[in-house]
């Protein structure tokens, strides 16, 4: 049976959610352009006013906002609210420049939970559950979020943050833990890590995982379903916007809600801006209608993916957004060919290998060079050399049927490439461009 932590909400007519996006639009424009100088000089600019925008058909008016003019305003520089009625800040985990600082008010933290709520009684969660938040807590979104949507919901909470793998297990065990809450790749990590114990999926109590933070394939999904005997949601969300929560996966699986009553969604084409119809695959914009600290005017998120109204079997009538295929500042141009690292995922999945990998890119002789180190199973390890050259010789030609381009393969020992407890580092970029 279907779980809905706001069914009003969620399951609502199409006119209702138009209703409550137009309100909260005008009303949300109005509050930038009296308390966010930085956006009102780009509506300025872009000869806009409050009084142009009447609902959420004149969305496409406005001006976008882009991780440069957060890097540029920073640190308060689109803060909509008096610091003293802020009571939290979350940051992203990037590692180049300087972070994105996100503010939040008491108010800004309650909807934020509720989404996170949302996602996790979608995931069947109740108040009789046992979830175990291994996110990183701190400055990172993935923690508190899940944290603060697991007291909603009423479930008893493991806040175990990441890594420590073995009291990780030990608590799914002796606590246990029904719903896990972590990085896709660290979930493959556990998963393994529980094989190599000798624990099969029916030892272990988890019934469900919420994985997100980072990109992952349909396989690298079953993969986890099999090893830890669960079923695994996909949740999305963005530091900028509030955190996980802005979309979650329902029972069908085909597709993530978005919070409509919260953030408007737009495609766009990422080269001229313009605003693609449904079912366009393309660059995701977000504009978010009700928060009060860092209202975010349509932010382009750099995630590329599409949307469709079309009809959910679980019922909830909120716009669906496809798993992005990647970012338009993640994706590779290698050898003039656009590269995303899901697509390298998908084939060594496919070919049964684990999901520990990593691309290397260089530059040589002004040509650009491509090469994945790919982890083997136990079961594969040999030192037989015609084996393995066999079966990089196979990797290289599903790789070149992906991509369009040839790439290096290097099979390597199992447990060879560091494992992560938060986000993966997939891709090191040695070009200097």
């Amino acid at each position: 049976m279907e779980r809905y932590f706001q069914p009003e909400i969620e399951c609502a007519p199409r006119e209702k959610i138009k209703a409550i996006q137009d309100e909260r639009l005008v009303a949300q424009v109005k509050h930038v352009w009296d308390n966010v100088p930085y956006y009102r000089k780009k509506m300025e600019e872009a000869g806009i006013t409050p009084d142009d925008i009447r609902s959420s058909d004149d969305l496409h008016k406005l001006p976008f906002l882009s991780k440069a003019d957060l890097r540029e305003a920073y640190p308060y520089g689109l803060l909509g609210v008096p610091l003293k009625d802020c009571v939290r800040i979350q940051s992203t985990s990037g590692t180049t420049g300087k972070r994105v600082v996100a503010f939040y008010t008491h108010h800004d933290i309650d909807l934020w939970e509720e989404c996170c709520a949302r996602a996790i009684t979608a995931a069947g969660g109740t108040d009789e559950d046992v979830c175990q938040v291994s996110y990183g807590y701190g400055l990172f979104t993935g923690g508190p979020g899940l944290n603060g949507g697991s007291h909603k919901v009423g479930c008893l909470t493991i806040p175990t943050s990441s890594g420590n793998t073995e009291r990780q297990i030990m608590f799914i065990r002796d606590l246990n833990a029904t719903i896990l809450c972590c990085t896709p790749s660290y979930a493959a990590y556990l998963g393994e890590t529980m094989k190599e114990m000798g624990l099969k999926p029916e030892d272990i109590p988890l019934k469900a995982g919420i994985f997100g933070a980072e990109a992952w394939s349909e396989e690298m999904r079953h993969d986890i379903e099999k090893t830890l005997g669960i079923k695994a949601y996909d949740i999305y969300g963005l530091t900028e916007l509030s955190g996980p929560g802005v979309s979650f996966e329902c029972s069908a699986q085909s597709g993530m809600h978005i919070n409509e009553d919260h953030f408007i969604a737009e495609i766009i084409d990422p080269e001229t801006g313009e605003v693609l119809p449904e079912g366009t695959q393309g660059e995701l914009v977000f504009t978010s209608i009700d928060k009060q600290a860092f209202p975010m005017m349509r932010y382009r998120t750099r995630d590329i993916c599409t949307l469709t109204r079309e009809k959910c079997s679980c019922g909830r009538t909120h716009v669906k957004m496809t798993k992005p295929k990647g970012r338009t500042d993640d994706m590779l141009i290698i050898r003039g060919v656009n590269v995303f690292p899901s697509q390298i995922e998908t084939v060594l999945l496919n070919k049964g290998y684990p999901a520990n990998y990593q691309i290397v890119v260089d530059r040589v002789n002004n040509t650009d060079t491509l090469d994945v180190q790919v982890e083997m199973t136990q079961e594969m390890f040999t030192d037989n050399l015609g084996e393995i050259s066999a079966r990089q010789k196979d990797i290289v030609e599903g790789l070149k049927s992906m991509l369009g381009i040839k790439a290096h393969v290097s099979l390597v020992a199992p447990k060879s490439i560091t494992r992560s407890e938060g986000k993966a580092v997939r891709v090191i970029d040695k070009r200097k461009i």
